[in-house]
């Protein structure tokens, strides 16, 4: 199975929750490619079993507007039977930029093959087993 794993990360806690879910995906059996947005392309997506994609909260509580959200627009139309998977890591608020997130993937027509998965700052102790088992899941 190949997945990509495409994720934006400011601070260093997203991205540390994309290699854990990597190393998950991978002690599963999962051919892992693991990119910042910044040099994925929609092919990475579209040519994959299965997406995972990870952006943090931001403002107030959106997608990163900069790179990620331009990104996630320019692969909205070609989603619909895609199977994707979630995540992201929040320093504040209840977690509505993921709801709104998946709700959006969801009208666009893609399959989410796990619930999507959010950490509170960067992973520690038992985050750290969540996101390599979000990983493991996906497979």
């Amino acid at each position: 199975m190949k997945i990509s794993i495409i994720y934006w990360s400011g601070t260093g806690n997203t991205e540390s929750m994309a290699k854990l879910i990597q190393e998950g995906a991978v002690s599963a059996g999962a051919e892992v490619v693991l990119k910042e947005v910044g040099k994925a392309t929609p092919a990475d997506v579209t040519d994959a079993d299965v997406a995972i994609l990870g952006c943090p909260s931001m403002g107030d509580e959106v997608l990163e507007e900069g790179d990620f959200e331009p990104f996630i627009s320019s692969v909205e139309d070609k989603i619909s039977g895609k199977k994707l998977a979630l995540f992201g890591s929040y320093g504040w608020g209840d977690g509505q930029w993921m709801r709104d997130w998946t709700d959006r993937m969801k009208k666009a027509g893609a399959v989410l093959v796990a619930e999507s998965l959010i950490v509170n700052e960067a992973p520690s102790g038992d985050d750290e087993e969540k996101c390599k088992t979000f990983g493991k899941s996906v497979v």
